[in-house]
């Protein structure tokens, strides 16, 4: 079975040619606000509150979730959402992530260069039945059925990363504010997207600065 982290990853690449939809901090912020997500519905941490409480630290059976859960158990202050958020968003889960769906065959790896000197790696699909299921899940959902927690979250995250909207362009946007507004995963759904939110923001501030910095130094 596919976490909610590797959900969000089959619908940010393109099917045929294996390209990002959106930008690398959109998708590793939703990336690490899945990861967070998915721990507050297995009952492993609360999200209720201003900072996020362990409740059980059990292992869940799966690397990336258990390396999660283990590091918020360890981290010796509580700490917001938006900072776990920021602390697992990151480019090394985003390619471990993807490394784990070309193992399982989901996936096909591809090493290209650009303009014969960069090199590039793709990852168009292998295995299209995966994608199409998770698809006609959020498809059903977004055509009116009512979602179970993790369906909930998994909108959520992708309005975040506003990848809701490249992924199933025929989408009603108001159907998808009344999910992600909805009461079917409450605070999990309400925490992971101002997270996200936070931690783009931050990405994009961040961006701008450096951008701003070399310009302002280049013109000296």
């Amino acid at each position: 079975m596919t976490t909610i982290a590797e959900e969000v990853l089959l619908l940010a690449y393109g099917e045929a040619e294996g390209r990002q939809l959106i930008g690398s901090s959109e998708l590793d912020a939703a990336l690490g606000g899945a990861i967070l997500a998915e721990l507050a519905i297995h009952d492993r941490i609360d999200l209720a509150g201003k900072q996020v409480t362990v409740r059980d630290a059990t292992p869940l059976g799966d690397e990336e979730l258990d390396a999660a859960l283990a590091r918020i158990a360890g981290e010796p202050r509580e700490r917001k959402p938006e900072w776990w958020v920021q602390k697992f968003h990151s480019t090394k889960l985003r390619k471990r992530l993807l490394s784990r769906l070309a193992e399982r065959g989901v996936l096909r790896e591809e090493q290209h260069k650009i303009l014969g000197i960069f090199p590039s790696t793709r990852y168009p699909e292998r295995d299209p039945s995966v994608e199409r299921g998770i698809r006609e899940r959020v498809q059903s959902v977004l055509s009116g059925t009512d979602p179970d927690e993790r369906i909930a979250v998994l909108v959520a995250v992708l309005h975040a990363a506003k990848l809701d909207r490249k992924a199933f362009p025929d989408a009603s946007g108001d159907r998808i504010r009344e999910i992600t507004e909805g009461e079917w995963a409450g605070e999990a759904v309400a925490k992971t997207i101002a997270s996200i939110n936070a931690v783009i923001m931050v990405a994009v501030m961040s961006g701008a600065i450096a951008g701003a910095s070399s310009t302002g130094a280049s013109g000296q």
